[in-house]
């Protein structure tokens, strides 16, 4: 078949890498989303599948709106017979889906009808679920509301974060696409549409998202902690105003005043339990062990972090 490849983020990569290596369909385009401004002197930076398609040879299709008239022109001088999209970040119409005989398919991090959304990796881990996946679904009008070609569950460790498991799905979801795309070839797919009644809609994550409340229970700390690393990462204030960035705890014994430092070694009472923290990172310094950080930056029991 010929494929044109729609992505944008980290996700996408081990994807478009799966279906050129294959060797059994041909990748006739590559689309993703225009560079960006980033990092403090807010350079032009293109997205990660991007720079790997071009890396790889492509000339990437960049399109402010997939679904402009140029841009559909362009789309179907390629005469696709299938559209994959992988973490694209724009919203796909009909007009566009409609240039490809078997239509489009979409690897989503979740196991559908759960976690409809952006961040759905961030999500499971934040809520403490057992279990995640990867779904295969073709494109609807609704986001993410399309019919299951296939899934695949993923337990969830205790130490899991998001960046970890990121990398992991990443990797399932690719293999679990070529599985889709031999069915598709192969006509052997069978669409099962999602139960509407078990539709778990997320929210997009803020900056703010990740402002530690220590009221909350030592676990539901934690879990959010796992949840927002790399971003939007977790923080509190010490007791001079200044951020302090958590990246690690762990749960221990302990009941005090939320915040309340119980050692001197960084075990924070929460609402229920506590937490010892095991690595931070202080306002201009790179991540470290809580152990160094103390060093530096003695704080004694009873001390309240904000």
């Amino acid at each position: 078949m010929r494929i044109v490849f729609m992505g944008s983020a980290g996700l996408a990569v081990p994807a478009l890498r799966a279906v050129m290596r294959n060797g059994a369909d041909e990748v006739v385009g590559v689309v993703s989303q225009p560079d960006r401004p980033a990092g403090r002197k807010r350079v032009l930076t293109p997205c990660p599948l991007k720079a790997f398609a071009e890396g790889e040879g492509f000339e990437v299709m960049t399109p402010e709106k997939i679904g402009d008239p140029d841009s559909v022109a362009a789309l179907a001088a390629l005469k696709p017979d299938l559209f994959i999209v992988v973490a694209y970040g724009q919203y796909i119409p009909q007009r566009v889906i409609g240039l490809a005989p078997f239509e489009a398919i979409n690897v989503h991090p979740s196991l559908l009808p759960k976690y409809r959304g952006s961040a759905p990796i961030q999500w499971a881990i934040l809520n403490g679920d057992a279990e995640t996946g990867v779904s295969i679904i073709y494109l609807a009008k609704k986001m993410d509301a399309g019919d299951i070609l296939r899934q695949e569950t993923y337990p969830l460790g205790s130490d899991e974060t998001s960046a970890t498991l990121h990398d992991k799905l990443s990797v399932l979801g690719a293999e679990l696409l070529l599985k889709a795309i031999d069915d598709i070839r192969n006509g052997t797919v069978v669409r099962t549409a999602q139960d509407e009644s078990l539709a778990v809609e997320i929210r997009k994550l803020s900056k703010d998202d990740g402002k530690i409340d220590w009221s909350r229970s030592a676990e539901a700390i934690r879990n959010r902690i796992r949840a927002f690393d790399p971003w939007p990462g977790s923080f509190c204030t010490l007791p001079n105003g200044e951020v302090l960035k958590i990246w690690k705890a762990e749960l221990e014994e302990g009941a005090g005043n939320p915040g309340q430092l119980l050692d001197d070694r960084l075990l924070v009472a929460a609402g229920h339990g506590a937490l010892r923290l095991t690595e931070v990172q202080p306002l201009g310094k790179k991540r470290m062990p809580a152990t160094s950080f103390l060093n530096g930056a003695p704080l004694a029991g009873g001390t309240h972090l904000g």
